[in-house]
């Protein structure tokens, strides 16, 4: 199957947004989406935007046949430090409309942002997968990538809404 991999451009972020919703459903976490699509166009699209983001779109015959969507996948992606490796990119996003998925996407997708970051220095690419999908995480496996988790121990944590304002506040709950 044809299709193209490019940069996103503003015009794409009313798919993006689709795309983002689709994954958070397929997720099973709809309801922890809390950005609309004009978050995307100021924080991607500004003058100092916090992520970027590249598009799979395929060609007209090829349209998704339940919505006509040419826009059929997407990686969101923002560059970021180690103190231990220096500089890395962080793939927040990775997803492909199900009809599309095991044409070799979601492949190219993930190599874009492994060349992208390699033109900007990064020596590693990092993401989080979810541990009950084994689908995907089969996949990541399969193009190279370990789980840091079981390797070095580690945990991904998060601190967010009040318990994030009262540690700005130097008063954490604890």
């Amino acid at each position: 199957m044809d299709y193209t991999i490019r940069a996103a451009t503003l015009e794409d972020c009313k798919d993006i947004y689709r795309m983002i919703m689709e994954l958070a459903k397929h997720e099973k976490v709809s309801d922890q989406v809390k950005i609309a699509q004009r978050d995307l166009v100021q924080d991607g699209f500004s003058k100092n935007p916090f992520f970027q983001s590249i598009i799979a779109e395929v060609p007209e015959q090829h349209r998704s046949s339940k919505d006509g969507h040419s826009k059929v996948g997407f990686a969101l992606y923002f560059f970021a430090y180690s103190s231990w490796k220096g500089r890395s990119v962080y793939m927040e996003d990775l997803y492909v409309m199900p009809e599309y998925r095991g044409k070799g996407i979601g492949k190219a997708l993930m190599s874009k942002i492994a060349q992208l970051g390699l033109a900007a220095g990064c020596n590693q690419l990092n993401f989080a997968v979810l541990n009950w999908n084994k689908e995907s995480m089969d996949f990541y496996l399969s193009q190279g990538c370990w789980d840091v988790t079981t390797g070095l121990g580690y945990h991904c944590m998060r601190c967010e809404g009040p318990a994030l304002e009262d540690l700005a506040r130097g008063d954490p709950k604890n």
